[in-house]
């Protein structure tokens, strides 16, 4: 089986986590993810719960960060794909990082529909169009290709879509459909950030903390996974290219805060919308099926 088949047959292993594999996933990528965490969240810059001689300094909490994502979706994901699929079912996994073959409409769709997506959500939401020439003209194209790369490195993509996508989305699509599968994906993405709402910073910049912070964050992941899933779904489960719209959704805020009034970029509603109304027209083209079928067709 080539590398670009999205997900092998279990292994008959007969334990407790092969048996319960996304339980057991999930689980894990909450555990690990949530105690890499915990200096930060409870420091300083969170809750305040540390005495202050074991606070985290922010260049630490950065690394923190990337750590507990990394040691969250990315790690349990091998764990439960070597525990269901041996070791080629991990070479699979790490080899839809580097799937490629999929198209250039996927590479425009990720690195520049997504960010116009993010762009009109905004102007409808703020009534205002953008400031272009805050940007300081076609020498930002460098800046922003640095922050692209950075973000999709420490900031969550890259080590995140191994575990949501790359393990979680096709088993979740098959026991539940195409767009259940995004719903409840959606939720448990958005959850696992819940101790990230105790640092006031990571609140303010995600729409803001309380429960209705909190619900707003999760009806926007709900509408990116829409999104994501129709793209993976097309791009025969590749995670690189989930990978690439993740990472647009993070990097254009920075841009869309420098052309827009703050108020604007800080709320959740402007992708809510934005999203919500590409989600909306796919679930209707695609008749909630989220073009299912096409990845069923590269499993056979």
């Amino acid at each position: 089986m080539s590398a670009a088949t999205p997900v092998g047959p279990a292994a008959p292993h007969q334990g407790l986590l092969a048996r319960y594999p996304l339980i057991s996933f999930f689980v894990m990528a909450y555990a690990f993810s949530w105690i890499v965490w915990s200096p930060w969240v409870l420091g300083e810059d969170g809750a305040q719960v540390l005495p202050p001689g074991l606070s985290v300094p922010t260049s630490a909490a950065r690394l923190l960060l990337a750590a507990g994502i990394l040691a969250g979706p990315s790690l349990s994901a091998v764990i439960m794909t070597a525990t269901t699929e041996g070791r080629d079912g991990v070479r699979r996994l790490l080899g839809r990082l580097a799937l490629w073959r999929v198209g250039m409409p996927w590479y425009l769709f990720s690195l520049l529909g997504v960010p116009l997506i993010m762009l009109l959500g905004t102007m409808i939401y703020s009534g205002n169009l953008p400031n272009l020439g805050a940007l300081g003209g076609p020498s930002y194209l460098l800046s922003y290709l640095a922050t692209y790369v950075f973000v999709m490195a420490l900031g969550g993509p890259l080590f995140e879509e191994i575990g949501w996508r790359g393990f979680a989305l096709a088993r979740m699509e098959a026991l539940h459909g195409p767009l259940l599968a995004s719903v409840i994906l959606g939720v448990l993405w958005a959850l696992w950030h819940l101790p990230e709402f105790l640092v006031p910073s990571w609140a303010a910049s995600s729409g803001g903390g309380g429960i209705l912070g909190i619900t707003l964050f999760i009806v926007t992941a709900i509408t990116f996974t829409i999104v994501i899933t129709w793209v993976f779904n097309n791009t025969r489960a590749s995670v690189l290219l989930a990978i690439l719209v993740h990472t647009s959704i993070d990097a254009f805020t920075v841009p869309l805060g420098e052309i827009f009034p703050a108020g604007a970029v800080s709320s959740a509603l402007p992708f809510i919308i934005g999203f919500g109304a590409v989600g909306m027209v796919l679930m209707v083209v695609t008749r909630g099926r989220l073009d299912y079928e096409r990845l069923a067709d590269a499993r056979t």
